[in-house]
């Protein structure tokens, strides 16, 4: 039986997504269905002053949710050194200068278009922010892409040298992301209808159950 298509809308400056991952790889294993990652950039790189409109409240209270659940679901979290945007903490200005995510997106597009996008979003976000190493530096990065099957430096030299075709490619996904109805990550897309949030996994099950998928 084919597997049941479920888009998954995944940013790897997203804490949440990194929280994510790891039980959808549990959902694709145990039922007949199939997540397609389609990487999309960070809401701070996208919207630059939406961190200096957000609610003062939100980004403590976001330190505290993802590190509660993280207890929870027993995985290792810290924010990531450095930063895979570069943003000013005090002021919540974003830089214009992107060094890290632009060249991060791009190898996500390239893993899910080889089939390996869901592999590669789980070891490359387990180092950002499981690692509480900088995933920078040395051989960090070259391991876990090695560990989804993929060899770092011909992986790079194809998003250097596709970067306007891959730009697009996240473009027209964040049209896409927009068009099912929601804006954050990690979202997923069932038939039309938009699931936001890890928490709403559950829902999603719930709802591939309703419609006949079936464990495998």
């Amino acid at each position: 039986m084919t597997d049941t298509l479920v888009d998954l809308y995944f940013s790897y400056r997203s804490p949440y997504s990194y929280l994510a991952v790891r039980q959808v790889r549990a959902i694709e294993a145990a039922w007949q269905v199939a997540f397609a990652v389609r990487v999309v950039r960070p809401l701070a790189v996208r919207v630059p002053d939406f961190f200096q409109r957000v609610n003062p409240l939100w980004p403590p209270y976001l330190m505290r949710d993802t590190q509660r659940i993280a207890e929870r679901l027993g995985l290792p979290y810290r924010w990531p050194t450095p930063d895979p945007i570069v943003q000013n903490f005090a002021t919540r200005e974003v830089a214009a200068e992107q060094p890290y995510i632009g060249r991060l997106s791009r190898l996500g597009v390239l893993a899910a278009e080889r089939g390996a996008g869901l592999a590669f979003a789980e070891a490359v976000t387990a180092l950002i922010w499981g690692s509480g190493e900088r995933w920078d530096e040395g051989d960090r990065l070259a391991g876990a892409a090695a560990s989804a099957g993929f060899d770092l430096a011909e992986l790079d030299a194809a998003q250097v040298a596709e970067q306007d075709r891959l730009d697009g490619v996240i473009a027209a996904n964040e049209a896409a992301q927009a068009a099912a109805g929601h804006w954050g990550v990690p979202l997923f897309v069932y038939d039309g209808e938009p699931f936001f949030g890890q928490d709403r996994l559950e829902d999603l099950v719930w709802r591939l159950e309703q419609r006949g998928v079936v464990r495998r």
